[in-house]
């Protein structure tokens, strides 16, 4: 057991908790959460001295361990450029634990991240939430399969229009490629549940799950119109969805709320390395927030380096999202919003005990790190 006192515990599910305490069992759960709760015997303390308390922070959207940090050809996991259309790829089979970047992301308070394929392909295949300590990605697996990736806009287009002369060249194009996947999968869905006993597809069978609910789709969609394309399919098909960078999402933000869907907003640090960036602000959450979009706040990692998930929601507050908002966007509302809410996101009884204590609050001092950070009820990082 793990008794972690006298901290300014931000739980995430609650009012914040002055002088308080987090409990978490030798089963790595949060056993209890309070003020003046009574440390077990036996349990190995932590003094947190008045420093902030959290819940681990959650990453919604990167590809971390598929893309690996300081290595070329040889970490490029995350597109397999030779078919824009690979349903039947799983980001677990690429994903490498010993990647320094999980190092630096603990350091940085990010516990868990929704990781998966890039966005070369039209569909891309399924992402992964995993935690970012150990050595084996089997046992590091908070939710497998996640979602399915897919991309509209400059992406498919310039990995295949531009770079080899072939299909998709257009936003038309992707959108063709993507419904007639969709249309294949559902008579497939249709034959076999007649006894037609059609011959197995792997492609067909990796997006059952989307056509039953099962699975969102993942929309890699910056541009408002590219935003729109994917809402409108994913309607026609009546698949989940999750609205991925929504770069524009400030310019069609009321129509966006009319639709009930969350976005996953970033990378917003750093330039604007193609046209369909030129919107990127970090007032976009809070547009959004403002108009009743659900939002998480992410890096696409390595775009922007993990660690700086915090700084991120802190230059989000900067630029008007209330700074509530701005912890909700990086812990329970990213956790909530890519389905993994029961085991993250917020310090509850029960749920992982995954918890970072701060050297300063990250969202309000450019200088707050994580001083400890705890995964599964083990300090994993300790300045």
């Amino acid at each position: 057991m793990l008794f972690i006192k006298n901290g300014h515990v931000k739980t995430m599910a609650g009012p914040d908790i002055e002088n308080g305490c987090v409990l978490i069992g030798d089963d790595g759960r949060i056993a209890a959460v309070g003020a003046g709760l009574a440390c077990p015997e036996g349990a190995a303390v932590l003094d947190a001295a008045g420093r902030l308390v959290t819940p681990g922070c959650v990453e919604a959207h990167c590809h971390i361990g598929l893309d690996n940090e300081g290595m070329g050809w040889e970490g490029h996991d995350y597109n397999e450029i030779v078919d824009p259309v690979t349903p039947q790829l799983r980001a677990i089979d690429s994903i490498n634990p010993m990647d320094e970047a999980f190092d630096n992301a603990l350091k940085g308070g990010v516990t868990t991240a929704c990781t998966g394929p890039g966005s070369a392909n039209v569909v891309g295949g399924t992402f992964a939430a995993i935690k970012l300590w150990g050595k084996r990605v089997d046992d590091m697996v908070v939710r497998e399969p996640l979602a399915m990736k897919c991309a509209f806009g400059e992406n498919p287009k310039r990995c295949y229009g531009q770079s080899k002369s072939k299909a998709p060249m257009t936003r038309m194009g992707t959108a063709a490629l993507l419904r007639e996947l969709l249309f294949k999968t559902r008579r497939y869905m249709e034959d076999k549940e007649n006894g037609k006993n059609p011959a197995f597809d792997m492609k067909l069978e990796a997006m059952i799950p989307v056509l039953r609910g099962e699975l969102p789709l993942k929309a890699h969609a910056h541009r408002h119109d590219d935003i729109f394309t994917s809402i409108r399919i994913a309607k026609e098909f009546g698949c989940r969805l999750t609205l991925d960078h929504c770069t524009d999402g400030a310019l069609i933000a009321d129509e966006l709320a009319r639709e009930g869907l969350p976005a996953f907003v970033g990378p917003t640090f750093g330039g604007k390395s193609k046209i369909e960036l030129q919107h990127k602000s970090f007032d976009t959450p809070r547009a959004l927030y403002e108009a009743g979009v659900d939002i998480a706040i992410i890096t696409d990692a390595p775009v922007i380096p993990l660690q700086a998930l915090p700084m991120c929601a802190g230059l989000a507050v900067k630029a008007g999202l209330p700074y509530e908002e701005g912890w909700k966007a990086i812990t329970v509302n990213a956790a909530r919003l890519t389905g993994i809410g029961d085991r993250v996101g917020s310090l509850e009884t029960g749920k992982d005990g995954d918890v970072v204590i701060w050297t300063a609050d990250p969202l309000t001092c450019v200088g707050g790190e994580a001083a400890v950070t705890i995964v599964n009820g083990k300090i994993v990082y300790q300045a």
